[in-house]
């Protein structure tokens, strides 16, 4: 049956109780691909009837359904002519993971992060209504975005706009773990009891019995009644929306009959819909966070087919703080709904009073930071680099302008891969370089990593940002002992005469390999880890000035990025360079799409063989042997 769906109007052409089955055969496509492929999976798994639901009720591309967050969109994309490309799904020239405008007019946006389809449904809402059109418009939010605030914001002024818009809350209790907070507890309860049903059960008995009751019967019965006012769905009532709900997101006919009513009804609906993240799939029932974002896995056992080898950045990361934290009882680790992917969850198991989740609330997870450390306490929030641009104001307004020791933990610095421009984390070093009084770093290697988180917890100055790349460690031997590292000192790897190598993070390595590659031609170079981006080393500017060459390499933008941060310096301190004699080699300005992480630095110029011919075409003949070793040593 599956075959034969290449659009919304493909679906349209089955009957209803064929609807099922349908489900049936795409969650079995969805298994069987992603497990080749890789990619999200359980929370698709769990959208599958609302999906097939939502398109057969609606006329999308007219209408317009807004998936948030678009991890869950996988179902959506092959109902909407993209099943045949589902093994190309985050894949270097593939379709993407999440809804994008540029791949399918039923993708009304482009949405990676949590939150924003209810004001972009607002807003099409009203340009609609303005236009004087007539379709419907349908927010689908759930995996934990209504704790964001963006959502709840959306929430409160749908309800206030009194226009028509269909809030669909696909609730299964997590995000990628599980929920958290005060709104996660009240729609938890609602599935929790029957009451609702029970009492509009009731209430539709009493009406088809009223005749026989008398009016005075009747009203004390409604009277009755009424007294059970804390049914489910109060609160989204008095916020302005007409509630329909509980349903059953796994049963079609339900979805069906709540769908049609629902598109009957004037002003904002909120249509509560209960999900099972890795409905269908029993390894993934069983440990929903584990199977959110996969990589290709035994389909029989849930096994990954090629297992990690070595430790990863986030690992050690999570094994130094919880090393510090048994010293330093004064250390709280935080996460805005992240605690598996930013390793809190081991910090959690050690310190679970010192642990807190607080949602996909970005904002809240640094403002609750502010106040802890305004009182002598050191938190840690451990946070991905591109969700920590949702807290820039608090970044500026509260933690750097009062100079607070918050120490942020960036993880998933620089390309991301198979997620995409929603999720590289290329901009971090530009946006926190331009807030004063912010220390920045990145660590070259796993040692480097732990000495620069205690570091960040010794500096007491200010805030600090600690930058580091998703995926596996370097492979040094790491020691074991702490060493405080002198805030804005460089480290000099290598010294050479006819050009500088300088970069930060793990592409060091890199350098050091070019450094040895340009040794066989007779080209002498400096390698230099700067390990800060803020503040630089004056040390720096002085040996680039002093070699007249220099090629600078980082994986962030280039617009205001580290590379620009040395152009500045040298702005300033340098006498004799000329800019023409320096290359900074970077992420171009420009949204850098999906797929290997590998394959996005081959095009972007940014591996070995692509340097060495960059520094080639940079010296051109070499012809001068300088001594800067006085220079590095003084």
């Amino acid at each position: 049956m599956l075959e034969k769906i290449n659009s919304p109007d493909d679906l349209k052409k089955l009957k209803e109780d064929q609807l099922p089955t349908l489900a049936l055969e795409m969650r079995k496509f969805l298994i069987d691909t992603i497990s080749r492929v890789g990619g999200h999976f359980a929370a698709n798994l769990g959208v599958v009837e609302l999906a097939i639901a939502l398109h057969y009720c609606f006329d999308s591309p007219r209408d317009k359904i807004l998936w948030d967050v678009g991890h869950q969109s996988y179902p959506h994309k092959i109902l909407t002519g993209r099943k045949n490309l589902m093994d190309t799904i985050r894949q270097h020239g593939g379709i993407s993971g999440f809804p994008s405008i540029f791949e399918s007019e039923h993708d009304v946006v482009t949405a990676g992060h949590a939150g924003s389809s209810m004001a972009t449904a607002a807003g099409l809402a009203i340009a609609r209504d303005r236009s004087g059109e007539d379709f419907f418009v349908v927010p689908v939010i759930g995996d934990g975005s209504m704790t964001s605030g963006i959502a709840l914001e959306g929430l409160n002024q749908i309800g206030y706009m009194e226009t028509d818009i269909i809030v669909v809350l696909n609730d299964n209790r997590m995000s990628i773990s599980p929920n958290v907070g005060a709104f996660s507890e009240y729609t938890h309860r609602i599935m929790k009891t029957e009451l609702y049903k029970n009492i509009r059960r009731d209430v539709t008995k009493l009406l088809e019995i009223a005749p026989k009751l008398g009016i005075e019967e009747l009203a004390f019965q409604i009277k009755e009644h009424a007294k059970l006012i804390g049914t489910p769905g109060l609160l989204f009532e008095k916020l302005g929306y007409n509630y329909l709900g509980p349903v059953d997101g796994h049963n079609i006919p339900e979805l069906l009959e709540a769908i049609n009513r629902a598109k009957g009804i004037r002003g904002p609906v909120f249509m509560h819909v209960f999900t099972e993240k890795g409905k269908g799939y029993i390894f993934a029932e069983e440990d929903r966070p584990a199977f959110h974002g996969v990589e290709p896995f035994n389909k029989l056992n849930g096994k990954k087919l090629s297992p990690d080898s070595k430790k990863t950045y986030t690992k050690v990361f999570a094994e130094t703080l919880i090393s510090l934290a048994q010293k330093d009882d004064k250390i709280i680790g935080i996460t805005a709904a992240m605690p598996d992917g930013t390793g809190l969850a081991e910090f959690k198991k050690n310190f679970p009073d010192r642990f807190f989740d607080v949602g996909i609330a970005e904002q809240y997870a640094v403002q609750f930071g502010v106040g802890l450390a305004r009182l002598g306490y050191k938190p840690v929030v451990a946070i991905y680099s591109t969700f920590l641009q949702r807290a820039f104001d608090q970044l500026i307004q509260e933690v750097a302008l009062m100079k607070l020791p918050v120490v942020f933990a960036m993880d998933r610095g620089g390309l991301v891969g198979e997620d995409g421009p929603t999720h590289h984390g290329v901009f971090d070093l530009s946006y926190l370089r331009c807030i004063p009084n912010f220390t920045i770093m990145a660590p070259k290697d796993e040692e480097e990593l732990k000495n620069m988180l205690y570091t960040a917890l010794n500096n007491r100055s200010g805030p600090t940002a600690i930058r580091y790349p998703r995926g596996c460690v370097v492979g040094i031997d790491a020691s074991e002992k702490f060493q405080n590292i002198p805030l804005g000192k460089a480290e000099v790897l290598r010294e050479g005469s006819d050009i500088v190598l300088l970069g930060v993070g793990p592409m060091v390595y890199m350098l050091l390999d070019l450094a040895e590659k340009l040794k066989a031609e007779g080209i002498s170079a400096t390698v230099i880890n700067a390990r800060f981006i803020k503040p630089i080393d004056p040390l720096i500017g002085k040996v680039i000035d002093k070699v007249g060459k220099a090629l600078i390499m980082e994986e962030n933008v280039i617009l205001g990025g580290f590379g620009s941060a040395i152009l500045e310096h040298l702005n300033v301190f340098a006498k004799k360079i000329k800019i023409q004699d320096i290359k900074l080699k970077g992420i171009p300005d420009t949204f850098i799409m999906h797929g290997n992480t590998q394959k996005l630095k081959e095009e972007l110029g940014l591996c070995l063989n692509q340097l060495y011919n960059e520094v080639k075409l940079l010296l051109g003949s070499v012809t001068s042997k300088k001594n800067i070793h006085r220079i590095i040593n003084t």
